[in-house]
């Protein structure tokens, strides 16, 4: 192997096919050479409302792009949605990330994984096209730019399906086997498509070789590291830059688990559920919070483990003065669920309501950017 970002792991702690728990985030530092976020914070001018609250935890190779962002050097940014559904909160953090991103002045790139979703998820291309529009919806009325992005489908990009056949020649079976474990072929072929995506922004019909960030969930580490060695590997005909990433965390279930998953409907929301639906998810959801009102006045809650305190930070109170109050008004006992589960209720909703307005005068844009009539 070229370096040490690609190596056999027994475990396969980080699964973007499957279900990936991370209790110990301290781990991936030593096990993934993944690096620590904070340090770099004091270099970052306007940093992002996750880099801030700790949510985006790790990264590689960041510090190319500070250097980019300090000095006004071209960088690109890459990043994507599976079209499996409309969109949730995982979804969520990772097109604001983007957002940010093309606002710092990145070339920006977003990905329709619709190959991924038809081989990790069996959905039909023309059931996944349906949801690609409303996605494409939803990120433009989150705020990207489509005048200064270029969105695409895996399926129709031919550059990105070429590069995945040359660096076929590059991955051999024992590769693909230690990076993701033993897999159909169709996941590995996925694999090396999405090192496409990620390669694409470096070609010459988007300016040539440059610092390129793709911001993720820590479990689509893999495809990093695969990317980072297929890029190590044809530096020399293509003068690849090896691709940065920051890494967000997994967000907690409502009901407790250790992720949100479509496999258990009470455990997150999406943006296009009724609003009295997403309400009960929230009022039904677990905490941190004591027994009793009596032992959460002496005691004092845990916001560390509670999801309602989790989707808060992480997307829907922007004030960081407001978290941190929450945070210890729980802590200190100051704080119920119940109040607690009211006051994100309404946060939540008041964002919903007001993302659906602006989604729907979407709808017509990604139809055209996406070519579907």
């Amino acid at each position: 192997m070229s370096e040490n970002d690609v190596k056999p792991n027994k475990e396969l702690l980080l699964d973007p096919f499957g279900t990936t728990i991370v209790k110990d985030y301290e781990r991936l530092y030593k096990e993934f050479g993944i690096q620590p976020f904070k340090p770099l914070l004091q270099r970052i001018k306007n940093p992002f409302m996750a880099m801030r609250r700790g949510v985006i935890f790790g990264h590689r190779d960041f510090e190319k792009i500070i250097d980019c962002m300090e000095n006004g050097k071209e960088f690109a940014v890459l990043s994507g949605i599976k079209p499996t559904g409309e969109f949730h909160l995982g979804t969520l953090m990772t097109a604001k990330e983007i957002i940010y991103f093309q606002k710092q002045g990145a070339q920006t790139f977003y990905c329709v994984a619709d190959i991924e979703a038809y081989e990790d998820n069996k959905i039909p291309f023309e059931k996944s096209e349906k949801y690609a529009v409303g996605n494409i919806a939803d990120v433009l009325a989150l705020g990207l730019d489509p005048k200064n992005a270029y969105i695409y489908r895996q399926s129709k990009e031919n550059r990105v399906k070429d590069l995945a056949i040359i660096f076929g020649r590059a991955a051999t079976l024992a590769t693909m086997k230690a990076i993701y474990g033993e897999r159909h072929i169709g996941l590995y072929l996925s694999a090396l498509i999405q090192v496409g995506d990620i390669l694409l922004p470096q070609l010459p019909d988007f300016g040539g070789p440059k610092p390129t960030v793709v911001p993720v969930g820590v479990d689509q580490d893999p495809h990093l590291r695969f990317s980072r060695d297929i890029a190590q590997r044809f530096r020399r005909k293509y003068g690849f830059e090896l691709p940065s990433a920051t890494y967000h965390k997994i967000i907690k279930g409502l009901d407790g688990s250790p992720k949100m998953s479509k496999r258990s409907p009470m455990s997150y929301f999406t943006l296009d559920e009724k609003l009295e639906v997403i309400a009960n998810k929230i009022s039904n959801a677990f905490t941190g919070g004591r027994p009793t009102v009596k032992e959460q006045r002496e005691q004092g809650g845990v916001p560390e483990i509670c999801p309602v305190y989790e989707i808060d930070m992480f997307h829907f109170v922007e004030d960081d003065d407001e978290v941190k109050k929450t945070y210890y008004d729980c802590r200190t006992g100051k704080l119920l669920c119940g109040e607690h589960k009211k006051r994100t209720i309404e946060h939540v909703l008041n964002f919903v309501r007001e993302h659906r307005k602006k989604r729907e005068k979407y709808i017509d844009k990604a139809r055209e950017i996406l070519g579907i009539g």
